[in-house]
C-alpha cells in the first residue's frame, strides 16, 4: 500500500515538472525577439574618389638609345654603366681607317671636277674670241661686198670677181653659226662641269659626315643606363640596318611609371589625374604623381604593329605617370641618390573623381533586385519583363524597408547615393546573404548588438 503511494507521488512530481518546463518554454517564446538579425548603420555625408587600380613598371621619363651610324670596329670606349655623362661627351670610337680612305678619295675626285670646271670655262673664252673673230671678218667681207656689187653696176669689175665676194660672205656667215653653237656648247659644258663640282662637293660632305660619325658623343644629360658592348667588338650602323644599340643614357631625376589600363577604365582617366604610388620596393611608402600621358592606340599589337582584331583578349591601353619629385624628397636626402631604379615594379591607384559631401551608404548595402511588371505578375508568366533595380533596405522600428535609390561614384568601401535616400536614415548593411537574397520590403528584423563580454558584434549569424 506504501508502495502504490510513493509511486502517485513520483508521478504528480514528473507532472509538475513538465508544466514547469513547458510554462518556461512559452515565456522564453514570447520573450524572443522577432525578425532577421541585422547590422545597421546610419548614412554619413563622405568625401569619395573613385580610383582606377593598374600595376606596371617604373622607367625614366626621358632614355634615349644610342646606336652607331656607320658599321665597324670599337677602338675606344670611355664610359661605363652608371656613369654620369653630359651633352657633347665623347663616348666611344669607331675605327676611322676606311671613312679616312673614303674622304681622301671624295677629295680627289673633287679636285678632278674643279679641273674639269676650269678647263671648260677656258673653252668658253676661246669660243667666245672666234665668234668674235668671224664677226669682225664677216663684217669686213659684207663691206667689200657691197662695194663690189656698185662696181658691178658701172661695169668697173667682172661678175666673176663679184661672185667671189659673194661666196666670201656666205663662207663667213656658216663659220659664224659655226662657232657659235661651239660657243653654246662650251657654257653647256661648263654648267655640266659645275654640276659634277657640285656633286662631288655633296659627295665630300657625306664621307666627311660619315667620318664624323665614328666619333659617338652623348646627346643628353644623363647616366648611362645601360651599356651593351665592349671596346673591341664590331657595331652594326644604322644606315641600311636596324644597327646595334650601344648604350642608353637616361636621366634619372624624372621617372614615370608605365601602367596597362583596361579599355572599361581608359575613358575615365585624363591627363592631370592625380595618382597615388606604391612600389614594391618602399613596402611602407606612397609617392605621388599624375597622368603625364595616355596613349591612343591599343597595347596589344599583333606582329608589324598590326592590331590584333580577335575578341578573346583585354584590351589594354598604357598611361604613363610622372612621379613627383617631392614625394620622394626624404629618401633623396637620406640615400643621397635617386631612390627608383628601371624596371622596378609598383602599383597605382588613379583618382578619376572627386565628390565631397556625398552621401554615401556601405558598397555591401546596395544590392540588385528583380522588381517585375507592376500588378503581380509571377516569373513564369509570358508577359513577365525583367526590372532589376539598385535597391538598399532602410531600417524603421524593426521593419525592413527596400527603396530603389540610384547611385554615383565610388571607392573600395563606400558608394554615393544620388538619388532615393535622406541623410537620417539608417541603412541595413549585413549581413550580406541577408541583404542579398533573404529580406523583403516590409520583413520584421532586429538590430544587431554588441556581446558586452567581448565588446564587438555577435557574428553568428553572419553568412
Amino acid at each position: 500500500m506504501a508502495k502504490r503511494k510513493n509511486n502517485r507521488t513520483l508521478i504528480i512530481v514528473l507532472l509538475l515538472v513538465v508544466v514547469v518546463l513547458v510554462v518556461a518554454a512559452g515565456l522564453k517564446a514570447k520573450s524572443k525577439p522577432k525578425g532577421l538579425e541585422v547590422e545597421v548603420e546610419k548614412i554619413e555625408l563622405r568625401t569619395l574618389k573613385e580610383t582606377v587600380s593598374a600595376s606596371g613598371k617604373i622607367f625614366p621619363e626621358k632614355e634615349v638609345k644610342i646606336s652607331s651610324d656607320v658599321s665597324g670596329e670599337i677602338v675606344e670606349l670611355y664610359i661605363e654603366e652608371g656613369d654620369s655623362v653630359k651633352t657633347g661627351q665623347l663616348l666611344a670610337k669607331i675605327d676611322p681607317e676606311v671613312y679616312v680612305s673614303a674622304v681622301e678619295r671624295g677629295e680627289a675626285s673633287l679636285n678632278n671636277s674643279k679641273s674639269n670646271l676650269a678647263m671648260q670655262e677656258s673653252g668658253i673664252a676661246s669660243s667666245k674670241a672666234q665668234v668674235e673673230q668671224i664677226q669682225a671678218q664677216l663684217m669686213n667681207a659684207r663691206k667689200i661686198h657691197e662695194r663690189n656689187d656698185n662696181l658691178l653696176k658701172q661695169e668697173v669689175i667682172s661678175n666673176a670677181d663679184f661672185e667671189i665676194s659673194e661666196t666670201n660672205v656666205r663662207q663667213l656667215e656658216a663659220s659664224l653659226r659655226s662657232s657659235e653653237a661651239n660657243y653654246y656648247s662650251a657654257i653647256k659644258s661648263a654648267e655640266a662641269a659645275s654640276y659634277s663640282v657640285k656633286s662631288s662637293e655633296a659627295t665630300l660632305r657625306e664621307l666627311n659626315t660619315n667620318l664624323q660619325r665614328t666619333t659617338i658623343v652623348s646627346p643628353t644629360n644623363g647616366i648611362v643606363s645601360k651599356l651593351n658592348v665592349e671596346q673591341g667588338e664590331r657595331v652594326v650602323g644604322t644606315v641600311q640596318f636596324e644597327g646595334t644599340e650601344m648604350m642608353r643614357i637616361a636621366n634619372f631625376n624624372s621617372m614615370e611609371v608605365q601602367v596597362e589600363v583596361s579599355e572599361n577604365d581608359i575613358l575615365r582617366v585624363a591627363f592631370g589625374d592625380s595618382v597615388d604610388i606604391e612600389v614594391d620596393a618602399y613596402l611602407d611608402e606612397t609617392f605621388r604623381g599624375i597622368v603625364s600621358e595616355i596613349a591612343n592606340s591599343a597595347a596589344n599589337t599583333g606582329t608589324g604593329g598590326q592590331v590584333v582584331l580577335t575578341s578573346d583578349q583585354v584590351t589594354n591601353f598604357v598611361v604613363k605617370i610622372r612621379i613627383l619629385s617631392e614625394s620622394y624628397a626624404q629618401l633623396l636626402d637620406e640615400t643621397g641618390s635617386i631612390p627608383f631604379r628601371p624596371g622596378m615594379s609598383a602599383a597605382v591607384d588613379i583618382y578619376t573623381n572627386t565628390v565631397r559631401d556625398a552621401l554615401s551608404v556601405p558598397i555591401q548595402a546596395v544590392t540588385i533586385r528583380d522588381l517585375g511588371l507592376v500588378g503581380g505578375i509571377e516569373e513564369d508568366d509570358p508577359e513577365y519583363e525583367e526590372d532589376e533595380r539598385e535597391v538598399v533596405f532602410v531600417y524603421e522600428a524593426d521593419t525592413a524597408r527596400m527603396i530603389v535609390v540610384t547611385t554615383g561614384i565610388q571607392n573600395n568601401d563606400y558608394i554615393q547615393i544620388s538619388e532615393g535616400l535622406d541623410q537620417d536614415m539608417e541603412i541595413i548593411k549585413g549581413p550580406y546573404s541577408a541583404v542579398s537574397r533573404k529580406i523583403d520590403s516590409g520583413d520584421d528584423v532586429r538590430r544587431k548588438t554588441k556581446d558586452k563580454k567581448k565588446g564587438k558584434k555577435d557574428s553568428s549569424n553572419d553568412e
